[in-house]
């Protein structure tokens, strides 16, 4: 068992590297040194009052953090006055950190893997890290904490017995759409992020091709400007002109309906309209009759049309 903080004991901030305190409220706290092994340290996602003591004793006690961004991590040590060693770890610098990181935990060290904000791993860099740490036998412990994936769920007022997690959509339309298309017969509601410069865009192909669901648009959770809007997705497409697009976006759409079994007309269209875009009218066809539920007559009978359709067009503007 680990020992706790000393919470008895008031001292003066120390810059000294190697020492092991945290500050909270004017008060400085001691932490022992963490045991060895990696540990992954859930860090607040906008209001830095949401880190947990385990979390500020953790990140107090190890050798090193690693972490996606110096600067950003170190706003969060400097607050808490924790005088921690800094060392990247990112997808762009992964596969030559992460060799020192392991020796390190090989010689006995302690190291906490941060994110930018969240819980490591979840849409960000790690989770190599931790599976080489742990066939190598080191110890990997997980601190729970602030996550935009959950607080958006929470939040929405959409069911939350079974959800699914997408992460960040193509950014491409066709493919974006080809997507929706697939997360649209996930019986659950879906988690997905997105920028303020595509929200907009990703909200009209939701409305498109799942219009017939409730969703929630969560922006700068926990932050200062923090703003959520519920309601059915096409009025929120239709509202999206007004969205400040400014800050980090989780989007939360409600699970279909009981009876949605079968892709409407409109979902149908959009899935083949997506997949002509890019390909044939086999492969669209194949690709809408797997996920639509609908027959393959009819499906096929629907791209035929649809083809035609944007071949007129292409005509009519030559």
């Amino acid at each position: 068992m680990r020992a706790k903080p000393d919470l008895s004991r008031v001292a003066t901030a120390s810059a000294d590297p190697t020492s092991r305190t945290f500050a909270i409220a004017g008060q400085t706290l001691t932490a022992p040194k963490a045991d060895p092994g990696l540990y992954l340290v859930a860090t607040p996602i906008g209001n830095l009052g949401d880190i947990t003591l385990r979390a500020l004793e953790t990140l107090a006690g190890v050798d090193i953090i690693a972490c996606e961004d110096t600067r950003v991590s170190r706003r969060l040590t400097e607050r808490f006055g924790i005088s921690a060693s800094l060392t990247p770890y990112h997808e762009h610098n992964a596969a030559v950190a992460r060799p020192k990181i392991l020796d390190r935990l090989a010689q006995g060290g302690s190291v906490a893997l941060v994110s930018d904000a969240g819980t490591p791993l979840i849409s960000d860099p790690g989770f190599k890290l931790v599976r080489e740490a742990c066939a190598a036998g080191h110890t990997v412990i997980a601190l729970p904490g602030a996550s935009s994936v959950l607080t958006a769920l929470a939040v929405a007022a959409l069911p939350t017995d079974r959800f699914f997690f997408e992460g960040f959509l193509p950014s491409k339309q066709a493919a974006r759409r080809a997507r929706l298309g697939e997360l649209s017969r996930i019986e659950g509601t879906l988690v997905i992020f997105e920028s303020g410069n595509r929200v907009q865009d990703t909200l009209a192909d939701l409305a498109t091709i799942m219009g017939e669901r409730d969703g929630a648009i969560c922006r700068e959770l926990t932050k200062l400007h923090e703003e959520i809007l519920r309601g059915p997705l096409k009025l929120l497409a239709q509202n999206a002109d007004d969205l400040e697009t400014r800050g980090e976006f989780v989007l939360v759409v409600g699970p279909p309906a009981a009876h949605a079994q079968v892709m409407t007309p409109g979902e149908l269209d959009a899935v083949l309209r997506s997949s002509l875009d890019s390909g044939s009218v086999k492969d669209a066809v194949a690709y809408a009759v797997e996920i639509s539920g609908r027959p393959r007559r009819e499906v096929y009978a629907r791209a035929l049309e649809l083809a035609r359709q944007t071949h007129a067009g292409d005509h009519e503007e030559d």
